[in-house]
């Protein structure tokens, strides 16, 4: 609270000084409370505390030549689902960046991504309690002739604590139609790209149990005790390149990681490896986009023996749609860094043109997408414990017999009038549920969505969702509804409710109000939460389930 008391003196007071000051300060504050209630049809648990709130406060002082930053985390009673380490409050990030010209220079805690994210990507993400900033140095050379350069190193943060592994890297990519003026005169534009990382870890005790060849005085083989041998430094390499013409886009990248036992892969002695292909095109009113990713033990953390979601270095994007429907989200799909996956992806965008047979008055547009990905084919070098082996041979091209995740869906966004919009959405997916949370097999589900949305005048606005899932499978059928009502510049009410027809009978309500002010956002709700997954490109979450009033403010300045 006098936080936010100084952060509001603080907007008072800049909008009172006239002269602009030689720095800007600018922050913000995130908090989201839940006052929870016991709920025995829903299995929430026991709450120990009457509040449990994720808040975040960053403040940045700047100008032309320097920025500092800091951020306040107070994460004393964390929300549900985030894991026990998560727990504490301090200022865990600062920093300070000088800039001149094209260069610059960071002292502290900073995030940043070479290419895809294969072999290095630090960001924060709050709603899955995810920041894997570096504390250390980085310095950038931006946009000079064509040339993007990057060199960094630090400690990778674990929570409260940071990691005792030291990781490097450095970035370079070139716009080589900077240098030939006939290529930027015909629209075409190519970048190659590459990147080195490596990771310094001190030793440790791993253990594994292997036959002697010899026999105690009862004919027993006698079984020894090995300490693994493992490597200290773990690198990993990155090369891209992208052409674009007029409305063609192709990109190329592949990463190679060295061998890196650790807990997630079964401290197996095996080289990573990720391969991207991806080629768009677009043209006013059409788009088509079509990829492919073969990933394989690209699981890659600053701690060996870490799991969760904590301490990666890397990140591995998923090749799914991120539905924000509520039941076609309903069971997302989390990357297999470590078991790897062959993953195809494409998306067809149409919009067919106004006062046409299929466009009618106001225009129709049509999206198909459709996402598949599958095991890999492996071998294993042993029949017992692989702990210490190559663990597996692959081929290349050869894929499993697994499907992890499968989703066909087609959209169609139609304007009645010009007050009534609707969208359209049907969906057919497939669901390992096995592989992605641990047990559960196959999940096979038919989905439907339509939306409406009605603008009576300039201040209000009604948008209502109709959803359905079907399936035989985990707990049946599911009916999802909503309503929400905007009443323009402030707020917003909405309800909804999310019911179970298939096995439990449950119903998920849940009613909240909206104002906003300003640089001011404040959320009020009420109601039950499912248990599930949350997810955000890849990397999923999970939230158990919760009842009771939920509070989230905002503030920027």
């Amino acid at each position: 609270m006098l936080i936010l008391v100084l952060l509001i003196g603080i907007e008072i007071k800049a909008e009172e000084t006239k002269k602009a000051p030689f720095f800007t300060l600018k922050g913000s504050v995130q908090s989201d409370i839940l006052i929870p209630q016991e709920d025995s049809k829903i299995n929430t648990g026991t709450y120990e505390d009457w509040g449990l709130t994720n808040t975040y406060a960053d403040l940045r002082l700047l100008n032309k030549y320097v920025e500092a930053g800091v951020r306040l985390e107070f994460l004393e009673f964390p929300l549900p689902g985030f894991e026990k380490d998560f727990k504490g409050w301090g200022v865990p990030n600062f920093y300070v960046t000088g800039k001149y010209k094209n260069l610059e220079l960071t002292a502290g805690d900073f995030y940043d991504q070479f290419g895809s994210g294969f072999i290095f990507r630090t960001y924060e993400e709050r709603s899955l309690g995810i920041d894997n900033s570096l504390r250390g140095g980085r310095f950038a050379l931006q946009s000079y002739h064509g040339i993007n350069f990057k060199v960094l190193g630090g400690k990778q943060r674990h929570y409260w604590d940071h990691n005792s592994s030291w990781v490097y890297g450095a970035d370079l990519e070139l716009n080589i139609e900077q240098w030939f003026n006939r290529m930027k005169d015909s629209n075409t534009y190519l970048m190659v790209g590459g990147s080195i990382v490596s990771k310094h870890e001190t030793d440790e005790d791993i253990l594994t149990f292997r036959p002697t060849g010899e026999k105690d005085e009862f004919g027993e083989e006698i079984i020894g005790t090995y300490k693994l041998n493992l490597p200290k430094n773990v690198a990993a390499f990155d090369v891209r390149t992208r052409l674009q013409k007029g409305g063609f886009n192709i990109l190329a990248e592949y990463a190679r990681k060295s061998q890196d036992p650790s807990f997630d892969n079964g401290y197996i002695y095996h080289n990573g490896s990720a391969l991207l292909l991806s080629g768009s095109y677009s043209q006013k009113g059409m788009s088509i986009l079509l990829q492919a990713k073969r990933s394989e033990d690209m699981s890659y953390r600053s701690a060996r023996s870490v799991s969760g979601t904590s301490s990666f270095i890397n990140h591995l994007p998923a090749f799914s749609m991120q539905h924000t429907y509520t039941l076609a989200a309903l069971y997302p799909y989390a990357t297999q860094n470590t078991l790897g996956e062959w993953a195809f992806q494409g998306e067809f965008s149409y919009n067919f043109k106004r006062k046409t047979v299929l466009g009618g008055k106001y225009g129709t547009t049509v999206k198909l997408n459709a996402s598949h990905i599958r095991s890999l084919e492996k071998t294993p070098v042993a029949a017992s414990d692989l702990k210490g082996t190559n663990g597996y041979t692959t081929k290349f091209f050869a894929t499993g017999d697994d499907v992890y995740y499968q989703d066909i869906n087609v959209q169609i966004e139609k304007k009645i009038t010009k007050s009534l919009k609707l969208n359209f959405m049907y969906m057919n997916q497939r669901y390992n549920k096995t592989v992605v949370e641990g047990e559960g097999g196959m999940v096979n589900s038919n989905i439907a969505v339509l939306e409406a949305k009605y603008q009576f005048n300039n201040k209000f606005t009604l948008r209502g969702e109709l959803q359905y899932l079907s399936t035989v499978q985990d707990e049946g059928d599911w009916w999802f509804g909503l309503l929400e009502l905007s009443v323009a510049p402030s707020f917003m009410f909405t309800i909804s409710d999310m019911y179970n027809s298939g096995a439990t009978d449950l119903h998920y309500y849940m009613a909240s109000a909206c104002y906003t002010h300003k640089a001011h956002r404040l959320q009020l709700g009420y109601g039950r939460t499912r248990a599930g997954y949350n997810c955000s490109g890849g990397v999923c979450r999970f939230v158990p389930a919760s009842k009771g009033l939920q509070v989230s403010y905002n503030f920027n300045f």
